[in-house]
């Protein structure tokens, strides 16, 4: 509901409405652009192009799902056309590092590093169609309907994606816990 409100402000001209809208979801897609990217400063400018071509298309824009949802399947395109500009098909661990600013207790912030970081080598390791169905769920809470739809492929192939890359992280944490 506030999303809505939001929007029809902006629509209005409002840029303390289109400052709450970015202050609430630019940490959420930048997150997500590094993951896809593997390159802070990339994902940065992303989100960034993503902001300006939602206000450019805010005259014609009607809110009909997650707005969160939407802002990330634009964020998911957008790195997509860069990943196919570049050739680029894998992630490095550090990448999530620097997207996750630092947290006021100094061990909780190591540990959540170390986890990013065994994250983001096990994501590496997926099929980047893979890691972007799985990003846009369980990150972006979208639907599988929603990314299907997105993508212009069946719900059937988006449950593919996602379940097989979820047994093969399976399969990574479960190897690297026999270590």
């Amino acid at each position: 509901m506030e999303d809505k409100l939001l929007i029809l402000r902006c629509k209005r001209r409002s840029k303390a409405a289109l400052t709450r809208i970015y202050e609430k979801y630019k940490r959420h897609l930048l997150i997500l652009a590094v993951a896809l990217l593997n390159d802070t400063s990339c994902a940065e400018d992303v989100v960034h192009d993503v902001f300006v071509g939602f206000v450019q298309g805010l005259a014609d824009f009607e809110l009909t799902g997650s707005l969160k949802c939407y802002l990330a399947t634009c964020v998911a395109n957008r790195a997509r056309n860069v990943n196919r500009a570049r050739h680029r098909r894998t992630i490095a661990a550090d990448s999530f590092k620097k997207a996750v600013r630092s947290s006021d207790e100094p061990g909780r912030s190591v540990i959540c590093n170390e986890e990013l970081k065994l994250l983001g080598e096990a994501m590496g390791r997926l099929p980047y169609e893979q890691r972007e169905v799985i990003l846009l769920h369980m990150h972006s809470g979208a639907t599988f309907g929603a990314i299907a739809a997105g993508r212009n492929m069946s719900v059937n192939t988006v449950k593919s994606r996602y379940r097989y890359g979820i047994e093969k992280l399976r399969s990574i944490f479960n190897h690297e816990a026999e270590k």
